[in-house]
Order: structure tokens, then sequence, then C-alpha cells
């Protein structure tokens, strides 16, 4: 057997707002809770285990591979819901997309502070390709 991820802890203020954020922004579903759990699960299996630990959370980075219709949808739904966006992890370039590797990536925060971000390419697949520099607006982005 090949070695594959297949879950990880999201700690949170409250796992329901943050399960829920995540599920509606990405379009999916927010599976049953399982004792302190709440899972969200991805198209290649891999669950987010939403946790309830309280104030102290420490923000964490969690990235989500996506087509590109997808991330149209992503996108519509980030600015429907005035969710701040950046094209950058530092907030350098707020409203605005990143076109790294020759796709598109958007960087966001969940309820619980976590930088989230849904990107079309992978990092390193278009060596030709500026990573960092190249943006675009997005109208109607907070």
């Amino acid at each position: 057997m090949s070695v594959e991820f297949n879950h990880t802890i999201v700690p949170t203020r409250d796992r329901e707002e943050s399960a829920r954020f995540l599920a509606r922004i990405l379009g999916l579903e927010v599976g049953e809770p399982s004792g302190m759990f709440l899972p969200v699960t991805t198209a290649n299996g891999v669950t987010l285990d939403f946790a309830t630990v309280g104030a102290d959370v420490p923000v964490l980075h969690y990235a989500f591979l996506v087509s590109e219709d997808e991330f149209d949808a992503i996108l519509g739904r980030l600015v429907d819901a005035g969710v701040p966006l950046q094209a950058d992890p530092h907030g350098r370039h707020p409203r605005r997309i990143n076109r790294n590797d020759g796709g598109r990536g958007v960087y966001f925060r969940d309820p619980s502070g976590h930088g989230l971000e849904a990107l079309t390419r992978p990092y390193g697949s278009d060596p030709a390709s500026p990573l960092n520099g190249v943006t675009e607006e997005v109208p109607g982005a907070v």
C-alpha cells in the first residue's frame, strides 16, 4: 500500500461555524459528528476533523487544489459572502487573486483565523511562470 494522507484535526473556536464555513465556500458537505469531531471530506478522501478547542486556537494553513470551474465557484461564494480575500498569504494584495504557476490562487481566513487557500495549479508545476507578483483584481471583493 502506498502512503496516503487520510485526515487531520482542525482546532477551532467553534467547530460548527468553521466546518460549515469551509464546506459552504468549497462546495462540500459537513459529515455527521463523531465524538468531538465534525468532519468535512474532500474529493480525494482526506477528512478535516473540526474540533472546538476554545479561545487559544493556533493559526494554521490549509490549501485546496481545485479545478478552474471549482475556483470560479469558490471565488463567487467568497465575494457573495463578503469574505476578505487576497492574492498572497501576507495580505499585501487584498481584493486580488494570484496567477502563480500559470493557474489561479486565492487566500482567505476562516472564522477561527486559519489561513485557507484555493489554487488551480500545484506550486512548481510551471517553472517558466513567475511565482510571485502577478495578480488580478476581483470585482466586488472586500
